[in-house]
């Protein structure tokens, strides 16, 4: 359930923080006050699109922040947050903020950590169900007609187990489109993998030589200079008349005469013979490097093909060799199946024969298992239907073989509907007026509510064009969906507002000159205030009637 939203500068609201309870919340004010900003703000922060010319005049950002309490959470929520990289929720708890400015930016978090909008409105699909003036136009659409009805019978799951086999299909079907082919792609198409494998093969890549070899390159390009640089410091060390290891022997003599003439010079003779053991040490090295160095042509020469090798196969194939591998061994096996394309193709056409029986019995059951279900919800609906105000009405579901399978079945539905008797039940969507229609939702809505996964349903004035009785039903619709989800309720009607657990009144007022909407829970005695003024007036008949609805 929703437990609190946070709006800032959003439109007419400056910063507002709002607890919410759980069962039926109704919301109420005069036209105008901002009802539609608190909606607005619960959009925003589920992932609908940001408009910056909502943000409240004078201010450079606005803000919209939501918590959820999700312990009763059907959705795998941990599993979802882990997939997406987002922080795992604490306490039950499930944060969600939407921030956007003036300059464009915009930012959502989930339980502190950043996230797209797309995550961010795939979590809101799973958390609120909204329903606008106009949303109930939805029940127009087949689809989602089938979806209501595998609601209601369970059949979710038989649903996707079918729309598994269509993605199979389809999958079977590409693969078979790319080996039929004309002659000439054909050969084309085997000339150049062969090329790509024979290329790739004959280079027998290891995935960790480049840097070696590179390395090896540099020295053998550079092998005449090494050589000349090495062969200097030797003979400035040690083979020339004024070398160094030949100097250092006179200074060796000199201080062992020091030595003996003053006894307290022993550390000097001592670092001598540290500094001259070091200098036959560099004189080793040396010479054992040079002999190292090899001025070879040919080598140098294998090594700078070696080298431009590897940098055109990582040009042509990949980044890395690693890169350049992979691509060689898909190669291989595409050229296979190239080469063995009458057998793959007699293969492909197997499974697509299997398959092919696989969904038409598949269709068939799930197609007999909707028809199970058509009675028991026609059933349901017209129940929920007289109450709401059609009492000699007929819904009904017709449901037909579809021209061919697709991920919703092998079925194509239509609601229909009779809100008179003695008339025949024609399309939902040929008769309905927008009263009507909202009538049928909210009976839907009522029907499904054990079956809806989604925990928080909004309702934005569903109840438009109905009053009398019918509002006091729909009032109590409500209330029974109320027992199952949290449910949000925007009305004019008090007979709507009545029934709820928590009632809360929007207003606007003036502060510092600028005007701010403003929204409050209310208790007992200012909710009959409002439901009399929902009534027409503070009147004493008002105010008894409010109270007569409140009992």
């Amino acid at each position: 359930m929703l437990t609190t939203l946070r709006i800032k500068n959003l439109a007419l609201v400056s910063d507002l923080t709002l607890e919410f309870q759980p069962g039926c919340n109704v919301i109420t004010g005069e036209t105008g006050a901002g009802k539609s900003i608190i909606l607005g703000a619960l959009n925003l922060v589920l992932g609908d699109r940001a408009d910056r010319t909502l943000i409240r005049s004078g201010e450079e950002s606005c803000a919209v922040e939501a918590v959820f309490d999700v312990k009763a959470l059907r959705l795998p929520l941990k599993r979802f947050l882990e997939e997406n990289g987002l922080e795992p929720c604490e306490q039950n708890h499930l944060v969600l903020k939407r921030a956007f400015t003036t300059a464009g930016t915009n930012r959502q978090f989930i339980n502190g950590s950043p996230a797209t909008l797309a995550t961010l409105a795939a979590l809101g699909e799973s958390l609120v169900d909204m329903h606008g003036p106009h949303d109930h136009q939805s029940l127009l659409h087949p689809a989602k007609q089938l979806a209501i009805l595998d609601a209601f019978g369970g059949l979710e799951p038989e649903r996707v187990a079918f729309g598994e086999l269509i993605r199979r299909q389809h999958a079977l079907a590409e693969a078979k489109s790319a080996l039929i082919v004309d002659a000439k792609t054909y050969a084309q198409q085997l000339d150049l993998l062969r090329f790509q494998v024979q290329e790739i093969t004959g280079a027998r890549l290891q995935p960790e030589e480049e840097p070696t070899v590179e390395a090896e390159f540099i020295r053998a390009s550079n092998a005449a200079k090494l050589l000349q640089l090495s062969q200097a410091a030797l003979d400035a060390l040690s083979e020339s008349e004024n070398s160094l290891l030949t100097q250092a022997g006179a200074i060796g003599r000199g201080l062992a005469e020091l030595h003996r003439v003053d006894a307290s010079t022993a550390n000097l003779v001592e670092l001598h013979a540290q500094a001259g053991e070091t200098l036959r040490d560099l004189q080793s090295a040396l010479s054992h490097y040079a002999d190292k160095v090899d001025v070879d042509p040919a080598r140098l020469a294998e090594l700078e093909e070696r080298v431009n090798l590897l940098q055109s196969l990582k040009r042509k194939y990949g980044g890395s060799l690693a890169e350049v591998i992979a691509f060689g061994d898909e190669a291989k096996q595409k050229l296979l199946a190239l080469e063995s394309r009458d057998a793959e193709l007699a293969r492909l056409n197997a499974a697509q024969e299997k398959l092919a029986a696989e969904i038409a019995s598949a269709g068939k059951k799930l197609s007999a298992a909707r028809q199970k279900v058509i009675s028991p919800l026609t059933k349901a609906v017209g129940q929920q239907l007289d109450a709401l105000g059609f009492k000699q009405s007929k819904f009904d579901v017709a449901l037909a073989p579809a021209a061919g399978p697709s991920s919703f079945g092998v079925d194509t539905i239509e609601f229909q509907f009779a809100p008179n008797p003695g008339e025949p039940a024609k399309p939902l969507r040929a008769i309905a007026s927008s009263g009507e229609m909202a009538r049928v939702m909210l009976a839907l809505k009522t029907v499904l509510a054990a079956q809806d996964e989604i925990p928080v349903l909004v309702f934005d004035e569903v109840d438009a064009n109905v009053g009398g009785e019918t509002a006091n039903a729909v009032g109590e619709k409500m209330k029974q969906i109320a027992a199952k989800r949290q449910v949000f309720c925007i009305t004019h009607l008090p007979q709507v507002a009545a029934p709820a657990d928590a009632h809360y009144v929007v207003t606007k007022v003036v502060k510092n000159g600028r005007t701010i909407s403003e929204m409050a829970l209310l208790n007992r005695q200012e909710r009959v205030t409002e439901l009399a003024r929902m009534l027409g007036g503070q009147s004493d008949a008002a105010r008894q009637h409010a109270e007569a609805l409140l009992k």
